[in-house]
């Protein structure tokens, strides 16, 4: 009966090591599994601020040569113009509307040259970037963009955080503009207690998963840059009634 015991007792503890030791096993290969998923992770997110960090550097020198280029060319066009019409006075009155025209063409290249340059964005404030683009923005008749924001003494954000909070805000103004199809957009910010960007639409929204896949790219792009400065974008759409995209710091 003793050496029965005995062997019950020694394979109950023989079953329990095994137990333990696979459990171990098991653990330490979940843990590997998971620091290798992290890894993945990093690997991904540093290749895509590397992709978004040169296409930044490319929209920067599409800025620098709007500036440099064709500003400088469409100034020089209005120099000829009005020395055209010093010296043909006959012809200023025809030639008034191409003066006008050329102006604004130029003005246009300098705000959109503006837009474009992140030195302007690192510059400035970032709220002030997201205001004179909405300020613009309502310059036009169509559509009314409304927009509400609470101020903070807190708005403090770091360089790269300020670029691609503007780049998204960007993007998702040129999405509504350009897909929407709305009449009115309001825009929402505020900053206490934590950043919140919520641009929403009376447009024809859309569904997601039947989107074509070029429409969707700048949806991703606005998701990649945000998991990049630890922020989320949130869309809600519904077809006919509207969009509504929602950025926040996590």
């Amino acid at each position: 009966m003793y050496n029965v015991a005995v062997g019950i007792v020694i394979t109950l503890l023989f079953v329990c090591l095994v137990v333990i030791f696979c459990a171990i096993i098991i653990k330490l290969y979940i843990i590997k599994i998971k620091e290798h998923n992290q890894k993945e992770l990093n690997f991904q997110k540093e290749l895509n601020t590397t992709i978004i960090e040169t296409q930044e550097q490319v929209v920067n020198n599409i800025s620098q040569d709007l500036h440099d280029d064709a500003g400088q060319q469409l100034t020089y066009i209005n120099f000829q113009l009005e020395n055209l019409k010093l010296d043909s006075p006959e012809w200023k009155e025809a030639l008034e509307p191409v003066s006008q025209s050329v102006l604004a063409l130029s003005n246009s290249i300098r705000s959109i040259s503006h837009s474009l340059n992140n030195q302007l964005i690192v510059q400035n404030d970032i709220i002030k970037a997201i205001t004179n683009e909405v300020e613009r923005l309502q310059k036009n008749k169509k559509p009314k963009v409304i927009f509400n924001y609470i101020p903070s003494l807190n708005d403090q954000f770091e360089t790269k955080e300020k670029i691609f909070v503007y780049r998204i805000f960007q993007e998702i103004i040129n999405n509504c503009l350009k897909h929407a199809n709305a009449s009115i957009i309001t825009i929402e910010l505020k900053t206490n207690p934590y950043f919140q960007l919520t641009v929403s639409d009376n447009g024809k929204g859309f569904d997601f998963d039947s989107l074509d896949k070029k429409l969707t790219l700048g949806l991703q792009s606005m998701h990649t840059r945000a998991e990049i400065i630890n922020y989320s974008v949130t869309i809600k759409s519904v077809i006919n009634k509207g969009t509504s995209i929602k950025l926040s710091k996590k």
